[in-house]
């Protein structure tokens, strides 16, 4: 998610990283967050999500959990996790079992992999990164 790993940087990089919450209506609200524990195969991890509301809670429209995997000095994101929560969805693909071992599905991974590139097009060409820019968002 080019997109993402961008506003990622410009908010100061992955080394300092927290969180932030980029409005642009009239689309949902977004907020990436650095999540305190690793991945699945021990990498940071981020959540990236739209936010809606329900019956006044909290609704992510998606969520996907991703890792932060740098390859030839260029950071890349590997999913791991999506929810949906108006469409009742939750879905994994690479989990670590009690037992040390790794749990992988590869036609998930692929599913996730096309859904995350096209939902970082949609953040783009709906101007989340112009966005943040132009608020330099809201960030702890």
């Amino acid at each position: 998610m080019k997109t993402v790993l961008q506003i990622v940087e410009e908010a100061g990089g992955l080394d300092t990283f927290t969180w932030t919450r980029i409005e642009n209506p009239p689309f949902m609200l977004l907020v990436i967050e650095s999540l305190g524990e690793p991945g699945p195969n021990g990498h940071r991890a981020l959540s990236i999500a739209h936010y809606g509301e329900q019956n006044g809670d909290a609704m992510r429209d998606p969520e996907i959990c991703a890792e932060v995997v740098v390859e030839n000095g260029a950071a890349k994101l590997w999913p791991y996790y999506f929810r949906n929560d108006y469409a009742g969805v939750e879905r994994w693909n690479r989990r670590q079992e009690a037992d040390g071992s790794m749990t992988c599905r590869p036609r998930e991974t692929h599913d996730l992999e096309s859904f995350m590139e096209m939902w970082d097009a949609n953040i783009h060409d709906q101007g989340f990164l112009e966005a943040f820019q132009r608020t330099a968002g809201q960030r702890c």
